[in-house]
């Protein structure tokens, strides 16, 4: 473990109507959350908070957190969104996450970019969740980007999980608007009876290109994996969707990705499967296609137009 700061003062911060704006869509948040949270506005913390179970650190390096969930917590959430209003700001962010033993926790990250500039903005977001044995992680990330800016709104998130025995983790990956380009990597060591859930949405539209890759790696005995991504592609978007799962034990591993194609987008899912003992049972699904003609035609004759009842049928999907 890295040297942290026990100086969690940070400065009075008001936030902006743009930086609420982007707090919201990225973390349900219309005031200042109960619990432990670290606010990150344009590369500085500006708001932070502890608790008597959780406690929030500055890595010695200033480049990131160290979160610390005391064992045995329970029903406590910590919210670390990021936002950047900058026209041109670059950073890399790397937080840890520790949970002790017997835990559950939910935690909220997310980041948000506005850009009404002509210079790229970019959030490299590096988390390590470090999960021990029976704690339960519930892990919230969703990316927004907004602003007419020519400038990008580039998200390149990063997740490592390590599970400890009998642990659970849920993940739930959402990018619905906004963002230029992002290169989501997520990888996971799943141990003893431990359960890996992902549930991917993904929204690119206009000439915005995302690509997924996750990969699971189930080495304890009775481990599981659960991925799921959904996922439209809209305009002239590109997206690719990697999913590995392997198998070095007694487990049991899915992937599924289902994706609409519209326009002149383009969509690549490559599944993979690598099964390293004979008791691994793993199964990848993929599917891709356009809109069911019938669908929009019974959505029309409700009183929708073409346009309205497209919009339906992606919300329904990704919801």
């Amino acid at each position: 473990m890295s040297k942290a700061r026990k100086d969690n003062a940070v400065d009075e911060f008001d936030f902006s109507e743009i930086e609420k704006k982007a707090l919201k869509a990225v973390a349900g948040l219309y005031e200042i959350p109960e619990g432990a949270y670290n606010f990150r506005i344009n590369g500085k913390a500006v708001k932070r908070k502890s608790t008597a179970t959780i406690e929030v650190l500055s890595k010695a390096n200033g480049r990131g957190l160290e979160i610390h969930v005391r064992p045995g917590t329970k029903n406590q959430c910590v919210h670390i969104p990021v936002v950047i209003s900058y026209s041109g700001l670059e950073e890399v962010v790397e937080n840890d996450f520790y949970i002790g033993e017997g835990a559950d926790v939910t935690l909220i990250a997310g980041c948000g970019i506005y850009n009404c500039g002509g210079q790229d903005s970019i959030h490299n977001g590096i988390h390590r969740l470090f999960v021990k044995k029976g704690a339960r992680v519930r892990y919230l990330e969703k990316h927004y980007g907004f602003g007419q800016g020519s400038g990008a709104k580039i998200l390149n998130p990063t997740t490592e999980v390590w599970q400890d025995e009998d642990s659970e983790v849920v993940m739930e990956l959402e990018q619905l608007k906004g963002v230029t380009s992002t290169n989501r990597v997520t990888k996971a060591e799943v141990g003893k009876n431990a359960k890996l859930i992902i549930r991917e949405k993904l929204l690119t539209h206009g000439r915005q290109f995302a690509n997924s890759e996750i990969e699971a790696n189930l080495i304890g005995e009775n481990s599981t994996a659960d991925i799921v991504s959904r996922a439209v592609a809209q305009d002239l978007s590109t997206q690719k969707f990697c999913s590995k799962i392997i198998g070095g034990n007694t487990c049991r591993g899915h992937s599924e990705c289902d994706a609409i194609i519209m326009n002149q987008a383009k969509v690549l899912a490559v599944p993979s499967l690598d099964a390293q003992s004979t008791d691994a049972e793993l199964i990848h699904e993929a599917a891709i296609g356009k809109i069911a003609g019938e669908q929009i035609i019974k959505l029309m004759s409700l009183g929708l137009t073409r346009q309205e009842a497209e919009s339906q049928i992606v919300n329904g999907f990704l919801s």
